[in-house]
């Protein structure tokens, strides 16, 4: 199985193919077009602020080319929210692939949201064995609001939107890499989908 974690100067990197790794895969890094479209698995991280990510996509020319991948692609974080419409950080225009738009926490709650939280109402086949209200990682100042696309909610000071799905685009915000077991299975279970758009 060939799996590539798209580089595009997003920091965490070596985080998610260790523990690809650590499930008896290797992922390779890559901005190059094809190889991308030639992976059986994409898988498409960040952690940064959102214009610049942005920026960096605009100059590979990869902002064209995410959104017609057939396979199965995973966004992390920031890679969830640059996958959809718009993102109030930098005011930055994202992905378009969900349809919705990524706003900021109000001041009622600590912001960034950092440290361990539950997900819950889990409706997708990402969660094949993780139980309801598993607690994830998560380090994020913005978020997605409830949706039709949600297939994980989470609550930190509202119910917001912690996983997505639309056809074979699967978006975390928390991060599986770095959490622990439950994590790992996520992660084992994006590798075994066996889908194609």
């Amino acid at each position: 199985m060939k799996i590539v974690i798209i580089n595009y100067g997003a920091g965490n990197i070596q985080s998610i193919k260790f523990a690809i790794q650590r499930l008896g895969y290797e992922a390779v890094l890559s901005d190059d077009a094809e190889e991308i479209k030639g992976a059986d698995k994409v898988i498409f991280p960040g952690v940064g602020e959102a214009s610049s990510a942005m920026k960096k996509l605009r100059f590979t020319g990869l902002d064209k080319l995410i959104p017609t991948l057939k396979q199965p692609v995973l966004g992390i974080c920031l890679g969830m929210q640059l996958m959809c419409n718009y993102c109030e950080e930098g005011n930055t225009q994202g992905l378009g692939i969900f349809d919705v738009d990524v706003v900021k926490f109000s001041n009622k709650v600590k912001v960034p949201q950092i440290g361990w939280n539950q997900i819950e109402n889990l409706n997708s086949e990402l969660f094949k064995g993780i139980v309801e209200k598993e607690y994830m990682y998560l380090v994020h100042s913005f978020y997605v609001p409830l949706n039709e696309e949600a297939i994980a909610i989470t609550e930190y000071g509202i119910k917001y939107t912690s996983a997505l799905q639309k056809d074979n685009f699967y978006g975390v915000q928390f991060h599986p890499e770095k959490s622990s077991k439950a994590g790992e299975q996520i992660l084992n279970n994006f590798l075994k989908l066996d889908i194609k758009y």
